[in-house]
């Protein structure tokens, strides 16, 4: 007789089925989680990214395929320029670290750059986690991990995460770096770039907490992350230290906020299948049975933003318009009900959102009755 599935195993069954039993995982990186913290009230996308679904071959199984992501050939310039700044042991990056982060310690004349390899996923966390322990018990030294693997407990699902570097400094502190391939200019980036890498970095720093807690005593995880660019228009490095700790505050409360994926999960339909060969009426209707949290924002954080905006456009959705003013309609919901209320013919006049309509649509009135009684120049 099988020995009963445990918990852990019964949820990892359970979110294989969904994906599809052939279909391989796709791992949940950490631009990924930092989208899904920013919304967390989307319970689509959490069950989608913890079972591994491939959003991009969903949404072109679905008829709205995703502009959504990196071209190759900005791929093949980013892994250069990484490669380049970690050439040589990684002295070009120690020395920026020293001189951005910590000029106070000895200089990294000689790092100590653990193997990290391991089979699978959860191997190389492991092995990660030891390099960590061992550098934390040999203070004095620095030491670069280069592309550790991070775990991280994300609605009672692991997420496993490979940041570009994590330093450890000759005090026992731990620094994230993050290698970017847009430029600095004249010292600064643009920061809708750098506010990205810095959500991104957050959700690292997060992970490497969960491994120092795990310590005694618990190394401190360094809440200023190094971020790497290229220089001007050349390919020599320019490092910038971006403190990240209202990024990490916002990310740690957005996570705990989401709903376990078991539940979601347990909620559908038996047999709901998310797998991209599966004919359009079955996979439409499969994702339609989780609810969706669509904002014009997610446009560039989601590959299924194409879908959920044409599905909330149907519906009239007033969270098609944006967050801002669907916090301001209140209990309105749609469209229609938005305009029912302005026009007088729905609504409670005692509502805040209501009045404040009506007023709106008054003044809209007067300044067209106005427009219209006014004499041709």
């Amino acid at each position: 007789m099988p020995p009963p599935r445990t918990r852990g195993t019964t949820l990892r069954h359970r979110l294989a089925e969904l994906r599809g039993p052939e279909v391989p995982a796709k791992a949940l990186d950490a631009r990924a989680l930092a989208a899904l913290a920013a919304n967390p009230g989307c319970r689509r996308r959490a069950v989608l990214d913890g079972a591994g679904v491939d959003k991009s071959a969903l949404a072109s199984a679905l008829g709205a395929p995703s502009a959504f992501g990196q071209s190759q050939f900005a791929l093949t310039r980013g892994n250069a320029f990484e490669a380049k700044v970690k050439a040589d042991g990684g002295a070009e990056l120690l020395r920026l670290v020293h001189e951005k982060l910590d000029r106070s310690a000895e200089p990294p004349a000689r790092a100590e750059v653990p193997d990290l390899s391991a089979t699978g996923p959860e191997g190389r966390a492991a092995r990660t986690a030891l390099a960590l322990r061992e550098a934390a018990g040999a203070p004095g030294r620095w030491t670069l991990l280069d592309h550790p693997m991070l775990a991280l407990d994300v609605a009672g699902s692991p997420a496993f995460l490979e940041p570009d570097a994590v330093v450890t400094h000759p005090d026992g502190s731990w620094t994230v770096v993050e290698i970017k391939s847009f430029p600095m200019l004249d010292g600064s980036a643009d920061p809708s770039k750098v506010g990205a890498a810095a959500r991104q970095a957050a959700v690292y720093v997060l992970a490497l907490e969960q491994v120092a807690a795990r310590l005694s005593p618990p190394p401190r995880v360094r809440h200023r992350i190094l971020l790497v660019c290229p220089k001007d228009f050349s390919n020599l490095p320019a490092a910038s230290a971006v403190d990240i700790r209202k990024q990490r505050a916002v990310t740690a409360r957005q996570l705990s906020r989401l709903t376990r994926i078991e539940e979601i999960a347990d909620a559908l339909p038996e047999g709901t299948c998310f797998d991209p060969e599966l004919p359009a009426a079955e996979l439409t209707a499969a994702v339609e049975a989780v609810p969706a949290a669509y904002a014009p924002e997610c446009l560039s954080a989601c590959e299924l933003a194409f879908h959920c905006r044409d599905r909330s456009r149907a519906a009239g959705a007033v969270t098609s318009l944006g967050r801002s003013v669907r916090a301001e309609l209140g209990g309105l919901t749609t469209v229609e009900d938005v305009l029912a209320a302005a026009h007088g013919t729905a609504g409670d006049p005692a509502d805040p959102a209501v009045a404040a309509l009506r007023r709106a649509a008054r003044l809209r009135a007067e300044a067209l009755g106005a427009r219209e009684a006014a004499p041709c120049p």
